[in-house]
């Protein structure tokens, strides 16, 4: 799908769109969930999903150790840790081509960079190159749960980053488990942020288990 297709197709979807028939946040076994993206794919259709994007942290090997691509459901995508203004932050690449040569110096160089929290949060990105890149990529770039990140000033936080290019935010998110303890915002908030700076809205469950949301 070109980058203007799947902005003009994320535009057009509504929050209830996201926790009907569409996911753009799911983890498989290749990062820290535990399906593999075969049974993703399989599940997503069996469930009537319209589109869906595995976003591993820091790899794309859900795409390139399987034919999934081929479906015309799936979206190729990324969730990459950075760090940025002090904060932990997970920033979505979405549309992204898998063969960019750009983009592969940010992914990560062992299994530990793409499973293990700890060894991840000691390799952080820079947002500004990991934002370049997923754009040189021919993609489109999204901070994650927005909700969760702790800074007094959560709009002038999402200004500057937008002022770095970020396209989106991911305003429907579900805010469970450990999002909901670790949450310093609203998504009321989130989304008038969206809408005040006139970005992209994203949504997607976060699953990390073996059967889909």
């Amino acid at each position: 799908m070109k980058k203007e297709d799947l902005e003009n197709l994320l535009k057009s979807l509504e929050e209830s769109d996201y926790y009907k028939n569409i996911d753009l946040h799911i983890h498989s076994n290749e990062s820290d969930g535990k399906m593999n993206p075969v049974d993703i794919v399989k599940q997503a259709k069996e469930q009537g999903k319209k589109h869906i994007a595995i976003t591993d942290h820091n790899t794309i090997e859900a795409y390139l150790s399987t034919n999934i691509l081929s479906e015309e459901i799936v979206i190729p995508a990324v969730e990459f840790d950075c760090f940025y203004k002090g904060v932990l932050i997970h920033i979505l690449g979405y549309g992204i081509d898998i063969d960019n040569q750009n983009i592969k110096v940010l992914f990560a160089k062992s299994k530990r960079g793409r499973k293990c929290k700890i060894y991840r949060a000691l390799h952080l990105r820079n947002p500004q190159e990991v934002i370049e890149k997923i754009h040189q990529a021919g993609g489109i770039a999204v901070l994650a749960h927005p909700a969760c990140y702790w800074c007094i000033n959560l709009d002038k936080f999402i200004q500057d980053l937008k002022n770095i290019n970020l396209d989106g935010l991911e305003v429907y998110y579900p805010y469970k488990g450990l999002r909901g303890i670790v949450k310093f915002h609203s998504k009321n908030k989130v989304l008038e942020i969206a809408n005040k700076y006139n970005m992209i809205k994203t949504g997607g469950s976060d699953t990390h288990s073996k059967k889909l949301l």
